[in-house]
């Protein structure tokens, strides 16, 4: 097979979005709603776009569509692609005005409590002007956006090394622990039994999350079947009230808790669940002088915290 030309003007930044957008919603229905166009119309750019590339991007089925190992393989380059367009008209705006600007952070648990409100506090005295957004979500979507260029980086628990297309930079090594109200039960038991967790309803990670997977396994090696009375929830807010409101159980990053007197510790080693938090970006591309430096002052707050034990 010759390789397509798509350098002749038949290629559209339009198929480049239509193709981050299918692949993240399942279905052209899906798709044509977020990007505020008719069905048909999407129908005809993946149609026109099959063309040019001489190969089956999705396989049609009666849940959706699936990217095909072509389409796995293209959506990775439009991201790219789109990512470096989004990272240029933010650069540009930049330069036209050099005290404003906008940093879209992706985040999630790990690092949302001290790090990431702390270097932000620091940038915006430095830079009154300067926005920044903040993206919550799980890790595996919050990556999909930082590859499209709708994130600029992601702050948070690092599950994977880098690689050529993600960047990972450690900050520092956090622990996880399992906390209840402060009037809970088992919250004045010297030492709690695992078995002794079971009896009560419990907030776990989504089943695709590294936690979640830790959690599984660390309930297998003490011969405990994992909780049946459970809620899935990665949003702080909601488990925290929920932890504050009910007798539920909670496996939460150590900084997250440590400064709400209505939520405590149960005094449950989970070695070896633990966690290093860092910063995400992508390989390719530059970032802008906004994220350059709003990851200086993570890296700043960051050191601070390890030398007076914070992160500990």
């Amino acid at each position: 097979m010759r390789p397509p030309n798509l350098l002749d003007g038949c290629l559209k930044v339009r198929h480049l979005v239509l193709v981050d957008a299918l692949d993240r919603q399942g279905s052209v229905v899906g798709a044509a709603a977020e990007l505020h166009t008719t069905q048909p119309a999407a129908t005809r750019s993946l149609h026109e776009l099959e063309r040019i590339l001489g190969v089956p991007l999705f396989e049609r089925h009666s849940r959706g569509l699936t990217a095909t190992v072509f389409g796995v393989a293209f959506i990775g380059h439009a991201r790219a692609v789109l990512a470096q367009l989004e990272q240029a008209g933010r650069h540009i705006a930049e330069l036209a005005n050099a005290d404003r600007g906008t940093v879209v952070v992706g985040t999630h648990l790990a690092g949302s409590n001290i790090l990431l409100p702390k270097a932000i506090a620091a940038i915006k005295a430095e830079r009154p002007h300067l926005t920044i957004a903040v993206r919550e979500g799980s890790p595996e979507a919050l990556l999909v956006e930082l590859e499209a260029g709708r994130v600029d980086l992601i702050v948070g628990r690092l599950s994977a090394p880098s690689d050529e297309r993600i960047v990972r930079r450690m900050l520092y090594d956090e622990s996880v622990d399992l906390v209840v109200r402060s009037s809970h039960p088992l919250a004045s038991l010297a030492t709690v039994e695992l078995s002794d967790l079971t009896h009560y309803p419990w907030i776990l990670p989504g089943p695709n999350t590294t936690l979640r997977s830790e959690l599984e396994h660390f309930f297998a090696r003490h011969g405990v079947a994992l909780p049946v009375n459970r809620i899935e929830a990665t949003s702080f807010l909601t488990v925290r009230q929920l932890l504050v409101d009910t007798d539920v159980i909670a496996a939460l990053p150590s900084l997250i808790t440590r400064d709400d007197v209505r939520i405590t510790r149960l005094a449950v080693p989970l070695e070896p669940i633990g966690h290093s938090v860092g910063i995400t970006v992508r390989a390719a591309g530059a970032l802008s002088p906004s994220a350059e430096a709003l990851i200086r002052q993570l890296v700043e707050v960051a050191e601070l915290m390890t030398a007076d034990g914070t992160s500990d």
